[in-house]
C-alpha cells in the first residue's frame, strides 16, 4: 500500500489523524493533478499582468472533495446574483466564502483550510502550518509577518485595541503566549486549555489573528513615514493614524476594495453603493480535483433592496442564490413562479433551537418587574401558555416541531424531555401557577402586578420581518385568557439591543441556539451568561465578557451553576465528561425556562436558478456552524 493509499484508509477511519497529516494527503493529491488555466485570467496571463497559474496557488493548494456533490468538477465562468437588505450586508460574502484558516466539512468535523496542516497538543498548544506560496488577493506572500504584525501591532497595541485581547485569545484572562517558529509556523499555547479556540477560528464570524501587514503598515504609526505618523489619508479624508487604520482594517466588513483578502472573491465597489461587485481572487487557495482554480464563479453581484422587496424579486428571476430575506410564508409564491422564471425552490432545514423564542430580561431596571421574571414559576406559567400546535398549524402548515428552545433531534446531545418540559399547552396549569405568585385578576381579567399595576408586558422585537409579528400575535391571544396582556414593539435593530442591554425592556424576541447541533466538543457557551448579546441576561454577560470591569455578577444560582458548568467543560480533557455537562446545562435551560422556545425546525427556502450547480437538494441553513452557504462551499457552485 502506498502513502497516497494509506492516507485515505486512515483519513476514513480517524479524523483526527487526517487533521494532523492533511499535508500529507495534499501532497499525494496533487501528485497526479495537471493545473488548468482559468479562462478569465488567461489574458491577463499571457500579457504578464498575472503569473501563471502555478506561481499563483500554494505549493500545496486545498484540492476540493466532496462525495456529496451533485455536478463535481465544474467549469468556470458567469455572475452569481444576490441580493441584500442594506449595504453592510455584503459581509455576507465574506461569511458565504468561508475561507478560514480551519473550516467544518460537511459532518461538522473542523479540518484545516487556509493552514496547510494543525498540530493540537492537549488544546493548549496549537501549531500552525502555513501553505508555502500562499499569497494575498494582489499577489503578496501570506506568512506569519501577518500573524506577528496582528499580534504585536494590532491586538497588543492600546490605541487600537483599547478593550485588549479578543476574548478568544484568552483563558481565565491569561493571553497566550505567541511564537513565529519560521515564515510558515506559528504557535499558540496557553497553561490551561483553550478548547474554544479552533470553533473560533472556524466561525462565520471569525477570531481574526492574521492581517495583511504588508497593506497595513502604511497606516500605522511604528511603520508610516514621518510625514505621515500624526495624520494619513484614508478614504478621501486626512485622518488620525489609528482612525484610518480601523477604517481600512475592514477584512470582516469586506467593503474596502484596497484591502487585500484570502476570500474566494475581493470586492471592488466602494461603499456607499447600492450595488456591489466582487471578482474572483487570482490567488485563491482551493482548486477542484482537475487542477482548476477555485472559485468556478467569475464574479458575484449583490444589490441592494428593501427588505420587503427581497421575496418578491426572488420570485420574478433577479437573483441566482438566494436564502436570505427570504421566509417559509414565501415558499407557496416562489414555488408558483418557478417554472417562469427558471427557478428551483429548495427546503433546508434551520439549524436554530427556535425559530423564535421570548427572552425575559433577568436584568430589567424595574425592581418589581426583575424580581417577577426572575421567579421560574412566572416563566414557565407564560411557557405554558403558549399554543404551539397553533402556530405550528397556521404558519407553518404542521412542518414545523413544537419545542423548547433546545438541540434538535440531529444532535448526539438531544434528549426528548429537553424539548418537551414546560413546552405544553396548558392554561389551567399556567393560570395555577400565576395564582401562587399572587397575581390576582382585576374586573377586565388582567391580572394585577402587587403594586396594582396590570400585569402588561411589552415585548421589544428589531422589526426585521412578519414572521415575529404573526407569532407574537398567537402568543398575546392564548396569553389573554390566562391574565396576561401583551404589547409588541418594534425598533431598529441597534435601538433594539441598547434597550435589552439598558434594562428598559421587560423581554425581547429574537431566535432561538445558534448552534442547535452541536456536539459533545462544541462549546456550550450559549446555556451560560457569556455575552452582553444574550438578551436573558445581558449584564450578567457583560460582566463575563469585560472579566468583571462592566455589568453585574450573576446572582441567580441555576445561573451560576451554568457558569461553573462551562468552566468544568473548558478544563475538561473528557468528552465523556463533556456529554454530561452538555446534559446538565440544557436540563437547566428546559427547566428554568431562561429562553421560552416555540417551534424549531422551520423549513428555510433556498432559490436557485436552474443553471447553477452543487447546490444541495438539502442542507443546514445555519450561522455557526455552517457560515449558512459556506459549508457547503459556494465556490464550487458553477453555471452550466
Amino acid at each position: 500500500m502506498n502513502d497516497c493509499a494509506r492516507f485515505r484508509r486512515w483519513r476514513n477511519v480517524f479524523p483526527l489523524v487526517a487533521l494532523l497529516l492533511f499535508a500529507l494527503g495534499s501532497r499525494c493529491t496533487l501528485a497526479a493533478i495537471e493545473l488548468v488555466e482559468t479562462e478569465m485570467l488567461r489574458e491577463a496571463v499571457a500579457a504578464g499582468k498575472l503569473p501563471p497559474i502555478d506561481k499563483r496557488v500554494p505549493a500545496v493548494p486545498l484540492v476540493s472533495e466532496y462525495h456529496k456533490q451533485i455536478d463535481f468538477p465544474g467549469r468556470h465562468g458567469g455572475t452569481l446574483r444576490t441580493l441584500i437588505g442594506r449595504a453592510r450586508d455584503v459581509r455576507m460574502l465574506y461569511v458565504y466564502g468561508y475561507a478560514r484558516l480551519v473550516v467544518y466539512d460537511r459532518d461538522l468535523k473542523i479540518v484545516p483550510d487556509i493552514l496547510e496542516s494543525i498540530e493540537v497538543e492537549g488544546n493548549r498548544m496549537f501549531t500552525m502550518h502555513l501553505r508555502k506560496g500562499h499569497r494575498w488577493s494582489d499577489g503578496h506572500p501570506f506568512t506569519s509577518e501577518d500573524f506577528r504584525y496582528y499580534w504585536e501591532d494590532v491586538a497588543n497595541n492600546k490605541t487600537l485595541s483599547p478593550a485588549g485581547l479578543p476574548s478568544g485569545l484568552l483563558v481565565d484572562g491569561e493571553p497566550p503566549k505567541f511564537e513565529v517558529l519560521n515564515r510558515t509556523t506559528v504557535r499558540y499555547s496557553w497553561t490551561k486549555p483553550n478548547p474554544d479556540f479552533l470553533s473560533d477560528l472556524a466561525g462565520a464570524s471569525p477570531l481574526l489573528i492574521y492581517r495583511p501587514a504588508h497593506y497595513l503598515k502604511r497606516f500605522h504609526e511604528k511603520y508610516a513615514k514621518k510625514s505621515a505618523k500624526k495624520r494619513v489619508r484614508a478614504g478621501g479624508k486626512r485622518r488620525s493614524w489609528y482612525s484610518a487604520h480601523n477604517k481600512m482594517d475592514a477584512m470582516y466588513r469586506f467593503n474596502n476594495p484596497d484591502q487585500p483578502t484570502l476570500q474566494p472573491w475581493r470586492i471592488t465597489t466602494y461603499p456607499p453603493a447600492d450595488r456591489f461587485v466582487a471578482v474572483r481572487n487570482p490567488y485563491f487557495h482551493r482548486i477542484d480535483q482537475d487542477g482548476r482554480q477555485l472559485p468556478y464563479i467569475d464574479s458575484v453581484e449583490m444589490v441592494v433592496v428593501d427588505d420587503k422587496l427581497i421575496s418578491f424579486k426572488t420570485g420574478t428571476g433577479e437573483t441566482d442564490l438566494q436564502a436570505r430575506g427570504l421566509q417559509f410564508s414565501d415558499y407557496t409564491f416562489l414555488k408558483r413562479n418557478e417554472k417562469r422564471n427558471e427557478l428551483r425552490t429548495l427546503l433546508w432545514r434551520s439549524g436554530r433551537g427556535s425559530q423564535l423564542g421570548l427572552y425575559p430580561n433577568l436584568n430589567a431596571n424595574d425592581p418589581l418587574w426583575r424580581s417577577l421574571l426572575r421567579d421560574v414559576r412566572f416563566r414557565r406559567a407564560l411557557s405554558l401558555a403558549i399554543d404551539r400546535t397553533l402556530i405550528n398549524q397556521v404558519l407553518y402548515f404542521g412542518l414545523a416541531i413544537e419545542s423548547n428552545n433546545t438541540v434538535l433531534a440531529e444532535s448526539p446531545l438531544f434528549k426528548p424531555e429537553f424539548r418537551s418540559e414546560w413546552a405544553r399547552y396548558d392554561k389551567k396549569a399556567a393560570s395555577k401557577l400565576l395564582d401562587e405568585l399572587g397575581l390576582k385578576r382585576g374586573l377586565d381579567g388582567i391580572r394585577k402586578l402587587p403594586d396594582g399595576r396590570p400585569l402588561e408586558i411589552v415585548v421589544q422585537a428589531a422589526g426585521e420581518g412578519s414572521e415575529q409579528t404573526d407569532i407574537l400575535e398567537l402568543i398575546r391571544e392564548t396569553w389573554r385568557e390566562v391574565g396576561v396582556k401583551m404589547y409588541s414593539k418594534s425598533s431598529q435593530r441597534d435601538t433594539f439591543r441598547d434597550r435589552v442591554f439598558s434594562g428598559e425592556t421587560l423581554m425581547a424576541v429574537w431566535s432561538g441556539l445558534e448552534n442547535a447541533v452541536p456536539t459533545a466538543d462544541m462549546s456550550p457557551h450559549e446555556l451560560a451568561p457569556t455575552s452582553q448579546n444574550q438578551l436573558q441576561w445581558p449584564k450578567f454577560g457583560l460582566y463575563y465578557e469585560t472579566a468583571g470591569k462592566n455589568g453585574v455578577p450573576a446572582d441567580i444560582p441555576e445561573v451560576v451553576e451554568l457558569a461553573n458548568l462551562l468552566a468544568a467543560w473548558r478544563a475538561s480533557s473528557s468528552s465523556k465528561e463533556r456529554e454530561n455537562i452538555w446534559h446538565r446545562m440544557l436540563k437547566i435551560n428546559a427547566e428554568q425556562q431562561f429562553v421560552i422556545g416555540t417551534v424549531c425546525g422551520v423549513p428555510q427556502p433556498v432559490v436557485v436558478t436552474t443553471s447553477l450547480t452543487n447546490v444541495p437538494e438539502t442542507g443546514l441553513y445555519n450561522w455557526n456552524p455552517g457560515a449558512f452557504f459556506g459549508i457547503y462551499r459556494i465556490d464550487s457552485f458553477w453555471f452550466k
